[in-house]
């Protein structure tokens, strides 16, 4: 992400010893940001013949730690030219596998969020049908109706515990992310939250929702059309606390769900879409320019939407949408079939394994089990990626990320410092972090941040993308930016255990993780 111009900058730095000059074989005591090298081990960054001695009282200590932020303060400001940000094109496609469009013959779409973009203007018209459904039809209270749809509230991927009404964000690692649970619209204190889990941020694996995102208490919501579903929930749980009203959360949360899919099955949202097509669909001549040239690059296509059956036949309609009772022995081009199910699209096509590129924005419903079972190849469409590249490309977010992990190394070269006074000093710099991580989640999104990550680690959301999508993109046009033979290659992102040159190695002047001369008094 930082580009050749960081990385060229960072390497001469790190050939000057981190100053203006060649380095020298002097006594000059550490590499910039580095603490004092551990009993018998130089510091990687300091040449073999330079000893370093230990400032000698506590008050030195202290002055010495902040000397190293101060230095790794101006070496983060010089690190990133103003050329560093923009990076990153939010057109672009992304691959988490490589995948050559040359060897794909096959392109499938669902339709919904992929084929067709809608605008976030459908969204508040779902929410305001559906709460009157709950008012109407279900006899909520009618106070629920003075709530309006808030677009800034929620994003998708958060999972939903049912039985302790609790709305938030978890980790690949199936831990909540503090200061993102909600309860209503109300967040929830971490230390609520903590308790409410036994007295650990981690979610059991058994109460998780299940590998399609529905477990027994603990729903994820990972489609577009969610966003409406969470912040309708989250009103009337507000509704019902603030006004002392005892509730079962299984059946309110059962009926909020109802009565989203009731605007969805009772066709009142196609509906809206019908009437005003320019208002609510985005991008419709970009896409119809990608399945031009794919068609005239000799690509067959399909489009296949999810059927709520788990297994029925296909059968064909005729032009007025009558449905036919023969049997379908083959599928021909130019007819719409209605029902079927996967297994029997494969037999009539025999189109397997990945000569089969198909997109979808729901990862479980629309791409997990292509992948898995059958092999197609799969691309993700993911909406929110525009507006979050967009983000990630400010001087604001670059700045404040880089500073972070330059803050995090730092931190965790000198906690070996255990005197009173380099505590403090690190437990200033402990607090000056977790303020940094609440000021660039809150660049995303106040309540929730990112989709893709949470402070440190990938979001679960993010854990499924890379699982279940070769490819991922911010919509279909993306592909009119790549020749239909082009060959994506994932980058190789470092493991833990690889990474020659981290940020935080950087600017502390080390090369070396993890720091063994500083930590052999463990040993």
């Amino acid at each position: 992400m930082a580009g050749a111009g960081l990385w060229a900058a960072a390497r001469r730095w790190l050939l000057c010893g981190g100053h203006g000059g060649p380095r020298a074989a002097s006594s000059a005591p550490s590499c910039p940001g580095c603490g004092p090298p551990g009993p018998g081990a130089p510091c990687p960054g300091t040449p073999r013949s330079a000893p370093s001695p230990a400032p000698a009282g506590s008050a030195d200590l202290g002055a010495h730690l902040w000397a190293r932020y101060q230095d790794m303060r101006k070496l983060v400001h010089d690190l990133l030219p103003p050329e560093v940000c923009s990076l990153l094109n939010p057109a672009a496609i992304y691959a988490n596998n490589e995948i050559s469009l040359r060897d794909v013959e096959v392109y499938g779409f669902d339709y919904d969020y992929t084929l067709a973009q809608y605008a976030d203007a459908l969204h508040p018209e779902i929410f305001n049908a559906a709460r009157d459904i709950l008012i109407e039809h279900y006899k909520y209270p009618e106070g629920i109706r003075k709530y309006d749809y808030n677009p800034s509230f929620a994003i998708r991927g958060l999972h939903y515990d049912i039985q302790k009404s609790l709305l938030m964000k978890i980790d690949a690692f199936h831990y909540v992310q503090l200061g993102t649970a909600y309860r209503g619209l109300q967040p929830v204190p971490d230390e609520e939250v903590i308790d409410l889990y036994g007295g650990t941020q981690h979610i059991p694996l058994y109460q998780m929702s299940g590998f399609y995102g529905k477990g027994p208490s603990i729903k994820q919501f990972m489609d577009i059309f969610s966003l409406p579903e969470m912040a309708l929930l989250s009103c009337v749980v507000d509704y019902f606390l603030g006004h002392s009203l005892e509730f079962d959360q299984a059946h309110l949360y059962k009926d909020v769900t109802d009565a989203i899919r009731d605007v969805h099955v009772k066709g009142l949202m196609y509906q809206w879409i019908e009437r005003d097509m320019e208002k609510y669909i985005l991008r419709g001549d970009e896409t119809f320019a990608v399945l031009s040239r794919l068609v005239a690059h000799g690509k067959q296509l399909f489009l296949i939407t999810n059927s709520p059956f788990s297994f029925v036949p296909f059968r064909k309609l005729d032009e007025k949408g009558s449905l036919h009772w023969d049997r379908i022995t083959r599928l021909e081009k130019g007819t719409i079939y209605r029902q079927g199910n996967l297994f029997d699209f494969l037999r009539l096509t025999e189109w397997r394994g990945p000569r089969v590129l198909y997109f979808g924005d729901h990862l479980y419903s629309d791409l997990a089990d292509l992948m898995l079972r059958h092999g197609w190849r799969t691309g993700a469409i993911i909406p929110e990626l525009e507006r979050e590249i967009r983000i990630i490309n400010t001087e604001q977010y670059m700045h404040s990320l880089t500073w972070q992990q330059a803050l995090t190394g730092l931190l965790e070269r000198m906690q070996t410092y255990q005197d009173a006074e380099s505590q403090q000093v690190l437990a200033a710099w402990m607090k000056e972090r977790q303020e940094l991580r609440y000021i660039t989640k809150a660049l995303f999104n106040a309540q929730f941040g990112s989709i893709f990550r949470t402070f440190h680690n990938p979001t679960y959301f993010s854990r499924r993308l890379v699982r279940f999508s070769d490819l991922y993109m911010a919509s279909l046009s993306c592909l009119l930016n790549y020749r239909v033979d082009f060959t994506f290659y994932p980058r190789r992102t470092p493991l833990q255990h690889e990474a020659p040159l981290w940020m935080d190695q950087l600017c502390t002047g080390c090369m070396k993780t993890p720091f063994l001369g500083d930590m052999a008094h463990i040993r």
